[in-house]
């Protein structure tokens, strides 16, 4: 074993022979590894041996300084513990999904008397409603409840609809997508029928939707019924349709889950496809942090214990491309899981061995879109900060950028702005926005002094509180300093903002003036502007922080330019008061919209009365 401290050596000598969840802490007492194990003394003391020391199992080795364990009765119930811990703690040195909670599902609202179809992202387990998923795309899923609600007219909106309860119909009835129960239109035992339709539709189930779709269509013929029977007719066209689209890969009318991984030096792409009934009805990629130098088994083991931990259909079937671990003890969990028995295979020959290997085929392809569009992502961020620099000149790289802009009309209103990007990526948390208040008029190069002043002010101000302690860390906004800062505007805004920085003894950090009309970069002292290639990602960079200033300072000029509107129209009527002008604006949502209503409308609002409803009418129309 590596030298450890004896704590720590004697902790692990007195490990039990028993199945349990060993979970790694590092220096400062926080969660780096969770791992379950039939035997955590000899599983723990492996992690030690010299010839365990390989590539990440070496760095979290070297970062372990304690370890804590909670013992179970089965290796099952380590495993399930195990997942659990995994998903709540997020480990540094564990192969992790993506949060589950963003993962999208199809919700079905089951719960519900006339229930509705959504996306959703996550399972509400105190629910009595029914989940699909998870899928790796919202926009599949979306796509997917379009198809759904184009076949069967089921409701997609946020009504409380109630049977008996009649309200007004929407949109999406009259053009023939919903049945209008909020109307009445269909009985709640006939509108379930159709979402139990739907449910086996979304299950894979098409040929079962087909055949009990042709009995209805037999039914509503016998009774004469030829509206009725024409409808179920465009359905089980609508299905066949789909049916077409879906590949058959499996003579064995079986549910199958087929999983293939590829890997590169730093990523792997899992994909699986889903085969219900022996046709392939969709299929996913997921994209792993995980290097080469973890083994494939350990990779496809996390993700089978993650992806089914939070699936909502396991099959009878697995099949995958090489063995796993705990390749019994997963079964066994699974089959808990779905009430009968799973298996989970490594085909050798035959169909099930092509599906794999077409799997395999998806998941190069995956990969290499991933590793393509990764690229370009870092281009137009990381690699566009980097190219920022060098064209600038700067001693650092310039991580943090903060922006500055202004934004009045007239002098009106005048407000500022403060975007801010990391490495090349907007953190709108960051944002910041502020009110003129010492400048009067049209004065940009004064509303830039002043928002300079007040923001690095405040931010020298937090860091003497913070080294005083005097002041949480949360509570300080304006404390981090940027690498640069881009003032939106010329030579005028770029001196302005100088001067702050000088004043406040901080002109180490380097400003930037960017003019409007041909994106030129102003540098104090330079005679002539930095000019950036029309194609380069530096420049795109810098654009992308200007509009979003500009979008930020125009949205919160318009806000204040619209209550300063709505305060000078309704404050200023005599007996009018806030509550009022709340309650108006509430039941009737403009101005114009008042000034259109009776005088008997307006005085039936809360708090109005006859004579202040008068009164709101005489002003308005004069």
């Amino acid at each position: 074993m590596l030298s450890l401290h004896k704590l720590l050596k004697d902790k692990i000598d007195s490990l039990p022979d028993l199945p349990g969840v060993y979970i790694m802490l590092d220096h400062e007492g926080r969660i780096i590894y969770v791992g379950k194990a039939k035997s955590l003394k000899s599983r723990v003391r492996q992690y030690f041996r010299p010839s365990s020391q390989i590539g990440k199992v070496a760095s979290m080795v070297t970062n372990i300084n304690d370890f804590d364990y909670i013992l179970t009765d089965t290796e099952v119930e380590a495993l399930i513990l195990e997942s659990n811990l995994i998903k709540e703690h997020r480990p540094k040195y564990n192969i992790v999904l993506k949060d589950d909670k963003s993962y999208p599902y199809i919700e079905v609202t089951t719960g519900e008397d006339f229930p509705r179809i959504r996306l959703s992202r996550r399972i509400k387990k105190d629910s009595n409603n029914r989940y699909f998923g998870p899928y790796t795309s919202a926009r599949g899923v979306r796509e997917t409840i379009e198809v759904i609600t184009k076949i069967f007219p089921i409701r997609t909106c946020n009504r409380n609809v109630k049977e008996g309860k009649k309200e007004r119909p929407c949109l999406y009835y009259h053009i023939g997508r919903c049945s209008g129960p909020c109307m009445g239109n269909i009985k709640k035992e006939e509108y379930r029928e159709t979402i139990k339709e739907v449910c086996r539709f979304l299950e894979g189930r098409q040929d079962d939707v087909i055949k009990e779709l042709m009995a209805k269509m037999e039914k509503a013929s016998q009774r004469l019924e030829f509206e009725k029977a024409a409808a179920f007719r465009d359905k089980i066209n609508a299905v066949k349709k789909i049916l077409e689209s879906q590949k058959i890969v499996s003579t064995e009318m079986e549910d199958q889950d087929v999983i293939a991984y590829a890997q590169t030096e730093n990523e792997t792409a899992l994909q699986m496809f889903f085969v219900r009934n022996g046709k392939l009805i969709s299929a996913q990629s997921f994209i792993l942090n995980a290097s080469e130098e973890t083994k494939l088994s350990h990779i496809t083991t996390s993700f089978v214990k993650q992806y089914y931990s939070m699936s909502t259909y396991i099959p009878k079937s697995i099949l995958i491309q090489d063995e796993i671990e705990d390749k019994e003890t997963i079964e066994r969990w699974l089959s808990q899981l779905k009430g009968s028995r799973v298996y989970i295979r490594v085909p050798i020959r035959g169909e099930k061995r092509k599906l794999v290997d077409m799997a395999k085929r998806n998941a190069i392809e995956a990969l290499s879109i991933h590793e393509q569009r990764s690229k370009r992502e870092w281009e137009r961020t990381e690699g566009a900060v980097a190219d920022l620099k060098e064209y600038l000149g700067l001693d650092t790289l310039p991580k943090r950028i903060e922006c500055f802009d202004i934004s009045n009309i007239q002098g009106s209103h005048s407000v500022a702005s403060m975007v801010v990007f990391y490495n090349g990526r907007p953190v709108k948390s960051d944002y910041r926005r502020f009110r003129i208040k010492s400048v009067s008029g049209p004065d940009d190069f004064a509303s830039m002094r002043e928002v300079i002043f007040r923001r690095f002010k405040r931010g020298l101000m937090e860091k003497e509180e913070l080294i005083k302690e005097k002041m949480p860390k949360a509570s300080a906004k304006f404390q981090k300093f940027p690498d640069l800062v881009i003032v939106d505007g010329g030579k005028g805004q770029l001196s302005a903002a100088i001067g702050v920085m000088k004043e406040l003894d901080i002109d180490y950090l380097p400003v930037v003036g960017l003019a409007e009309e041909n994106d030129d970069i102003y540098r104090i002292g330079d005679k002539d502007p930095v000019i950036l290639p029309k194609n380069s990602h530096a420049l795109h960079l810098v654009q992308r922080i200007r509009n979003e200033a500009h979008r930020f300072a125009i949205s919160y000029h318009r806000s204040l330019r619209e209550k300063g509107s709505l305060h000078s129209v309704l404050n200023d009527i005599p007996g009018i008061g806030p509550k009022r002008v709340r309650e108006l604006l509430k039941e009737f949502g403009s101005v114009a919209a008042i000034k259109d209503a009776s005088l008997e409308e307006l005085a039936k609002v809360k708090g109005m009365n006859t004579s202040v409803a008068k009164a709101v009418l005489d002003y308005l129309k004069n």
